[in-house]
């Protein structure tokens, strides 16, 4: 085993604690299960509205992705304002609710990286059931609620029916150790604990990974290792 650099630091910029000469009132701090979709719905905005605000510009550079955050960061919530559309008062209006369902995609692969296709399937999610069998993309897609934390997915395989928990919204980001040990996790490269310490456990499936995707394998955590990871999660 090589010699490697130790975890690299929770990335600086983002006030990770309420205080420090900011308004308590006008920040949300990010639990663990939070994305912006859910944090928007619960203070009754739109995703956008709240990614792409001024004061949560440091947040969306860092962070990059609106649906993986991390626990402690501080969104900013803006005061609300009222909008009013005009409309003849005898006529009937049609109004449409934005950003309301999210949508959740799911890509399964097995263990050689071959997309698994014509595979029958049954997603929970807030007690609905969506059905299907997986196209030759390998893909499953549905709509979900903005605040969902839990999903549950069941697969045919052969005779039986295998079970999947599915906790969203609970992804670290890759500069996290913990981010790392998830990805590789779901990659079935990793089998330890998310406890974001980089292990000798931790850096035998980074090498593994390494050597699977043809990187040095070094075990160590550089940012080559960390965009592959990412790269490959998110395919």
């Amino acid at each position: 085993m090589h010699d490697m650099p130790e975890a690299a630091p929770s990335s600086p910029g983002i006030a990770r604690r309420p205080g420090q000469g900011m308004p308590k009132a006008k920040y949300y701090e990010v639990k663990q299960g939070d994305c912006i979709a859910s944090i928007a719905c619960e203070h009754g905005f739109f995703p956008d509205t709240l990614w792409n605000h001024p004061e949560n510009a440091q947040l969306k550079k860092l962070r990059e992705d609106p649906n993986i955050l991390l626990e402690g960061d501080l969104v900013h919530i803006p005061d609300k304002r009222r909008k009013e559309v005009s409309g003849a008062t005898e006529n009937r209006h049609h109004f449409r609710r934005k950003g309301v369902p999210e949508m959740l995609q799911l890509v399964l692969q097995d263990q050689h990286d071959q997309l698994r296709v014509g595979l029958e399937y049954v997603l929970t999610i807030e007690g609905n059931h969506h059905e299907g069998v997986t196209g030759a993309d390998g893909v499953i897609e549905c709509p979900i609620p903005p605040d969902a934390r839990d999903a549950i997915l069941r697969l045919r395989e052969g005779e039986r029916w295998v079970r999947y928990q599915l906790p969203l919204g609970h992804l670290d980001p890759i500069t996290e150790v913990r981010g790392v040990q998830m990805r590789l996790r779901n990659l079935e490269f990793y089998n330890g604990a998310a406890d974001g310490k980089l292990s000798e456990e931790t850096r035998w499936a980074i090498e593994e990974f390494q050597r699977h995707h043809g990187l040095e394998p070094t075990g160590a955590l550089d940012a080559g290792t960390r965009n592959k990871i990412e790269e490959v999660h998110r395919s």
